[in-house]
């Protein structure tokens, strides 16, 4: 099986050609740089439709601890276009990372379109290393569809904790690997080493919930979602919080 696994993936190599000899010499990666935010902001409306019902109950405890404490400090990681800006209660105060910095221009967009909110910075960093942030700084962190991109989960969380305060909560919503043994599985090997060229560093096939509950949160609550979009290679989804 993993012979024919490995023939499949030559052989989307072999489609994909085009794309793996720019990887290949150094052009891919400032193109993709570039194109991204504008596929992100492209895909931004219908995702957010698709999943409110969701999102409004990810982010339901940023209302809860608003409501308790009068404030929150909330640091976006991988903020990309500002999908999760509608879905913030007024008065949060957001501070916004990502290592690419052309997403700016979108950011200011959503700024500009949720005035509810109080902006702080936008830190163009990735989550390995954010020393732009002080230890216990942050109330919330925010993470969605970001896990799967970052070259080291185990790092990013060990970030996230050390800026969060005591008792502080990480939010997070994933697409995970599909399990193992199943053809959707397999498609995903198969697909991985040209989609994560496609994705910006997508990997389908992480299983982020082990990185989650093997990080040394006091607390991790989560649920298990089938996939948002059938016809995509991405798998299960899965959506919770972890305190610090």
């Amino acid at each position: 099986m993993d012979a024919m696994i490995r023939l499949l993936q030559l052989l989307v190599l072999l489609l994909t050609l085009p794309l793996h000899l720019m990887v290949l010499l150094g052009f891919w990666q400032p193109l993709c740089k570039t194109y991204f935010p504008y596929l992100m902001a492209m895909l931004v409306t219908n995702t957010n439709r698709k999943m409110e019902s969701k999102k409004q109950e990810l982010f339901h405890p940023l209302k809860q601890l608003m409501e308790t404490s009068g404030k929150v400090t909330l640091l976006e990681l991988g903020c990309g276009t500002g999908a999760n800006f509608q879905f913030y209660p007024p008065g949060c105060k957001v501070t916004c990372l990502d290592p690419n910095p052309n997403f700016k221009k979108f950011l200011t967009k959503s700024m500009a379109e949720n005035r509810h909110l109080q902006y702080e910075r936008f830190v163009v960093a990735c989550g390995e290393d954010m020393k732009q942030l002080a230890d216990g700084s942050m109330d919330v962190v925010v993470c969605t569809l970001v896990l799967c991109s970052v070259q080291s989960p185990k790092r990013v969380l060990k970030e996230v904790q050390r800026i969060l305060k005591p008792g502080g909560m990480l939010l997070f919503w994933e697409h995970v690997a599909e399990p193992q043994g199943s053809w959707a599985h397999k498609w995903q090997h198969i697909l991985e080493p040209t989609w994560k060229h496609i994705g910006d560093g997508c990997h389908l096939t992480r299983e982020t919930w082990k990185n989650l509950e093997n990080a040394g949160f006091a607390e991790v609550q989560m649920e298990w979602q089938p996939p948002p979009f059938k016809w995509l290679p991405v798998g299960p989804h899965i959506m919770g919080k972890a305190i610090k």
